[in-house]
């Protein structure tokens, strides 16, 4: 027994001595970002720009593309370069730095709108709308992205009922290439490209989105076979109107690799004594959290040990009242990462809820024979939603977020890339589709299977900006015009 207790000893100091080590890291990490190697958060694809622009103004913004028209330089649009596919800049381009340009513009308690320029975050919309007893529809499961980059990529998270981040968008104002401002609509040609469309189009300037009551919700998690997981949720989730959020994971732990799940569920309560739960969370607990998924980017025994952990966690939190608002501020800080050797990164994979048993047994089989450092799975719901000229959710949909380790050199990058494309045939095969806002690793002919307007979208960009001003490596990569 004191050998046991040695070797947990020896293991949680070596741990605690590489975590300390990642940490210095990323310091100095932040400090190479620079003109010379402009990168996003995957730190995958670094280029040299010509300079970075804040956006704090319309005139200012005016001028850039006036500067950019007249020197032949392209540009991009920045928020929290959250996206991992050189979505945000181009090389010796001008990169427009959105997050200073984050005013509230108008607010309507009765109707629950509100108007916020595009480098607002979801967090600072929280923040104003809180105290009158609202909340936020759509987003992602962390608050912490701009919400011009939330519209570029079409955004959904873990409410259930009101489908994908376009459904809750009123208007915009964009600046178009030509330098004109246009206010868009529902029912306007551009507004389902430029919703999903990665900053082709022009600069989104302030967005009016609905919002909704803010709700208290008990918490509920249950633990189950992935073989369960389909007729669980048609039964006791999609059919239950009580239920309003809902999230699951699945293991990536040796022991139980996609196999055992656990799902969270977020119903309806009396709405008595919701005042004692409104005051916002911040994120907690960021180091041991921190500690916890570095032991699991390192080791086999670090994801059991974060797995039954999670799931003895999320159990233990039955019967709990939590706002919506406060659902809808995931903890993040704990996954940022910064290494110079290797970076996490994600995936995203939707597939049709009827097809979810059959697609992990094929998706089990394929990854037990590669060396891929899987760290976590985790699932949503989405509706179905054809409305944006690239949508993901042709049916309605299972979406498994997938994170990934791997290292900076070229043969690591290589086999990733190769498992990736592999991940999504077998996502095809199953009537699925995948996330684009991730590296560009997929082929045109399987953007093209899983997004099947995607000539029409490129047609749009072509018409809208035919000199090609807006411009990044997503566009370079699969456009087809």
């Amino acid at each position: 027994m004191k050998r046991k207790w040695l070797w947990i000893v020896l293991l949680i100091g070596y741990a605690a001595a590489f975590f300390a080590s990642i940490t210095i890291r990323e310091g100095e990490a932040h400090k190479k970002q620079d003109l010379e190697a402009f990168t996003d958060v995957s730190h995958l694809m670094p280029v040299k720009i010509k300079k970075v622009v804040q956006g704090k103004e319309i005139d200012t913004l005016k001028e850039v593309l006036k500067e950019a028209k007249a020197k032949h330089l392209p540009i991009s649009i920045a928020g929290k370069q959250h996206s991992m596919g050189g979505h945000t800049y181009y090389e010796n381009g001008i990169v427009l730095d959105m997050t200073e340009f984050r005013q509230i513009l108008a607010f309507d308690q009765k109707k629950k709108t509100i108007r916020v320029q595009s480098g607002a975050t979801w967090d600072d919309i929280q923040k104003y709308v809180n105290p009158y007893g609202l909340a936020v529809k759509v987003m992602q499961s962390q608050n912490i992205f701009t919400i011009g980059g939330s519209l570029s990529a079409n955004a959904h998270g873990r409410d259930i009922r009101y489908g994908s981040l376009i459904d809750t968008v009123r208007s915009f104002r964009l600046l178009k290439a030509d330098g004109e401002i246009v206010t868009v609509k529902p029912g306007d040609d551009l507004f389902t490209a430029v919703i999903g469309g990665y900053g082709l189009f022009g600069v989104i300037l302030d967005v009016e989105l609905s919002l909704t009551k803010d709700e208290l919700y008990k918490m509920e998690t249950t633990s189950l076979n992935y073989d369960e997981y389909t007729d669980y949720f048609q039964k006791h989730v999609k059919h239950n109107k009580e239920v309003r959020m809902h999230l699951a994971r699945i293991s990536t732990a040796k022991t139980n690799f996609l196999k055992e799940m656990y799902v969270t569920n977020y119903s309806l309560t009396s709405q008595q004594g919701i005042s004692s739960y409104q005051e916002l969370k911040e994120d907690q607990l960021v180091m041991p959290l921190k500690f916890m998924l570095g032991l699991s980017r390192r080791f086999d025994m670090g994801k059991d040990l974060l797995w039954n952990l999670q799931k003895k966690y999320f159990l233990s939190q039955n019967d709990q009242l939590i706002t919506r608002n406060n659902v809808m501020r995931s903890d993040s800080a704990f996954l940022e990462y910064e290494n110079e050797s290797d970076t996490d990164v994600l995936q995203e994979y939707f597939v049709p809820v009827d097809r979810f048993r059959a697609y992990i047994d094929d998706m089990r089989s394929f990854l037990q024979q590669e060396d891929l450092n899987l760290m976590n799975i985790t699932i949503r719901y989405v509706q179905k939603n054809e409305k944006a000229d690239l949508s993901y959710a042709k049916q309605d949909m299972f979406a498994l977020v997938l994170l990934v380790n791997y290292g900076f050199e070229k043969e690591e990058k290589a086999e990733a890339e190769r498992i990736i494309r592999k991940m999504t045939d077998i996502t095809l095969q199953h009537d699925g589709s995948y996330y684009l806002p991730y590296m560009p690793y997929q082929t045109k002919a399987q953007m093209k299977r899983a997004y099947p307007k995607t000539d029409i979208f490129f047609q749009k960009k072509k018409q809208a900006d035919p000199d090609g001003l807006f411009t990044n490596y997503f566009y370079e990569r699969y456009n087809t015009q």
